[in-house]
């Protein structure tokens, strides 16, 4: 009876701290993320490479296409997804911290291929966080936005950190990233144990490619909300890539800070979300998230003259809607749709859609107009076209969602 007790007490004790657990992990996995990404335009600006930032935003896509397809078969099959998770972020801290050599001796090709090898290590692990999330909570749509909801707090204190310490424009961003890598690694060790699902079963060709996670895109409604979700981070990859330096153009000081204001916002509006699943339901939560793109570039657009330039700061504050309302409860969707069996599989698949090929095809196409519109010419009426683009963009894909998205909570 005494160790039945301890046992039961040990149990309730492991699940009061399942969330504190969970979040630390989000915290620390987007504190790295967020050290280094939101200024790294700025740094290689600073190093000569101003025309290569659309092929350094290209890296981490790229990388989201080729992973899943590995990934998605090991966490499923092989591995428990902590462990896999560990090793991936040892791996990231190696190369990050030969990206400052590689960016002092300004060397652009050295650089790509840097940022590409840890890329392809640190985006499977937004899927892994996910799937360890979503293993572990008994009930997702409540709790999963409390988890997650540290891990914009983790990309705040990123972004306030670097600023405030002052290293925002230097290679020193790099060196800090690649510390916390080791530290998560480690950590990851002691996350909940997330087994693979199918361990044990006979391996066939159709694993290896997901074949049971693309399966899912027969699903009429599933199969719209991956199109549109990877139409949407077209215009992402132009956010990600081009508003620190848009931003230091339009001479707000501070930049990482200023665009930490965004991540502010996610805090109250992931909170949100349990709230309005209710009452708004998955499709036009999602489609408000997809209005909100337009309305944010409109904003900046609109935002370059000194007597508007509160509507940048708008802009920037939208960013809680625009992320929140369409990718984290795009993920509690896919969850839903996916089940356990192919859980792993299917949130690898929905990063490969959207950090993927849709911010690969922003990145590209963001840098294209960046070189032809703004290079060596960075003024309000060029900067005001640029942004118009992928706010026209936006407002079509979120008109092409409202009439071909058709899903009913209670379905599921």
């Amino acid at each position: 009876m005494v160790s039945t007790t301890t046992g039961s007490e040990i149990a309730a004790r492991q699940q009061r701290l399942l969330i504190p657990r969970l979040s630390l992990m989000m915290f620390m996995q987007f504190f790295i993320w967020g050290s280094w990404s939101v200024t790294l335009g700025l740094v290689m600006t600073q190093h000569n490479m101003s025309l290569l930032i659309g092929d350094a935003f290209s890296a981490g896509p790229i990388a989201s296409i080729l992973s899943p397809f590995v990934l998605g078969m090991l966490v499923d099959r092989f591995f428990p997804s902590q462990k896999v998770m560990a090793v991936m972020n040892l791996a990231g801290a190696v190369i990050l911290w030969f990206v400052p050599g590689a960016l002092v001796a300004e060397n652009g090709a050295l650089l790509i291929g840097l940022l590409f090898g840890y890329t392809l290590c640190f985006m499977p692990t937004l899927a892994l966080s996910n799937n360890i999330a979503f293993h572990s909570l008994a009930s997702s749509d409540k709790s999963f936005p409390v988890v997650r909801v540290f891990g914009t707090i983790g990309w705040i204190v990123a972004g306030i950190f670097i600023g405030v310490t002052g290293i925002a424009s230097s290679t020193a961003i790099f060196t800090l990233a690649a510390i916390c890598s080791v530290a998560l690694a480690i950590y990851s060790l002691t996350l909940p144990h997330t087994p693979a699902p199918a361990k044990g079963m006979p391996l066939k060709v159709r694993d290896l490619f997901c074949a049971d996670a693309f399966a899912l895109l027969k699903i009429r409604h599933f199969f719209v909300f991956a199109l549109c979700a990877t139409l949407i981070s077209i215009p992402l990859g132009t956010y990600y890539a081009y508003t620190a330096s848009w931003l230091a153009d339009a001479g707000v000081s501070n930049v990482s800070t200023a665009m930490s204001f965004g991540q502010m916002s996610e805090i109250f509006f992931m909170l949100v979300i349990p709230l309005l699943f209710r009452r708004l339901g998955v499709k036009y939560m999602l489609l408000v998230g997809m209005v909100a793109w337009f309305v944010r570039y409109a904003l900046f657009a609109l935002g370059m003259n000194d007597e508007s330039r509160a509507l940048i700061y708008m802009g920037i504050l939208l960013h809680g809607v625009c992320y929140d309302f369409f990718f984290v409860v795009g993920f509690i969707y896919t969850d839903r749709i996916a089940g356990e069996k192919v859980r792993g599989q299917a949130q690898s698949m929905v990063v490969m859609f959207t950090y993927g090929i849709g911010m690969l095809l922003g990145s590209q196409i963001s840098g294209a107009l960046y070189n032809r519109l703004i290079a060596g010419q960075g003024t309000a009426q060029n900067w005001a076209t640029f942004w118009w683009i992928p706010a026209i963009a936006a407002a079509a894909i979120a008109v092409l969602f409202l009439f071909t998205f058709k899903y009913r909570d209670e379905a599921v």
